[in-house]
């Protein structure tokens, strides 16, 4: 990985990445965290890349537009968790209560609020997990959270079972789906009619929740917790 920079107003970062497999130089600006990315062939020298950069300049400029920026969270900042807005205030001890998130002062809000959030989401995926695999008559293995950027969950071949703990910031129905769709896996392991005929006798309403899930879940990553 190497980096450089596009002058311009304001500089633009880009990551440098050579791959041996690409056959042409391309661009890629994350949808997540707004990172450009430029993919480099082998004999391509950074110089041949930074040209062809520039040439790309105003599409690059305007995917960075319509990019949410990334919002720190801090005392005051108002969240939606599991459904319910709740604002993040000062207090004796990190907890949650109602219609507010505790954090303890002197330290940084976002760690204390993502440990909380992850507690959290782990305990809504436990209990989805339980009450669908209850239903399918298969029982599921470790259970994992993660702040995941490619994915919003995982079923492993041992019946693993991985999700994102940003989920817990979506409405209940979408993480609820997500668990449900996961633990369908542990029957198919594809993505087949058959296995989407079993995330409808779990949830028939999928539809609904998978929708908001694509329109809007690229914005549960515009919250920053790390300091």
């Amino acid at each position: 990985m190497g980096h450089a920079v596009l002058p311009g107003n304001p500089p633009i970062d880009i990551t440098l990445r050579r791959s041996g497999r690409a056959r042409r130089l391309s661009l890629r600006v994350s949808g997540l965290d707004g990172r450009v990315t430029l993919t480099l062939p082998p004999r391509v020298t950074e110089t041949e890349a930074l040209r062809f950069a520039r040439s790309r300049e105003g599409w690059i400029r305007k995917a960075l537009e319509g990019q949410e920026r990334p919002t720190p969270v801090v005392a005051g900042t108002q969240l939606i968790v599991a459904g319910k807005e709740m604002a993040v205030t000062e207090g004796p001890r990190p907890r949650l209560g109602e219609g507010a998130i505790q954090v303890a002062p002197g330290r940084s809000a976002g760690p204390q609020v993502a440990a909380l959030l992850k507690a959290l989401a782990r305990e809504r995926v436990v209990a989805a997990a339980d009450l669908h695999a209850a239903r399918l008559g298969r029982p599921y293995g470790r259970v994992t959270v993660r702040d995941t950027r490619s994915r919003w969950g995982s079923c492993s071949p041992a019946g693993d079972l991985m999700l994102s703990w940003r989920l817990i910031l979506a409405p209940p129905d979408v993480l609820d789906y997500v668990v449900a769709h996961e633990v369908a896996h542990l029957e198919h392991m594809d993505h087949s009619a058959a296995f989407w005929s079993v995330v409808a006798r779990l949830r028939p309403d999928f539809e609904e929740p998978r929708s908001w899930l694509r329109h809007n879940g690229q914005g549960l990553h515009r919250w920053r917790f790390a300091d």
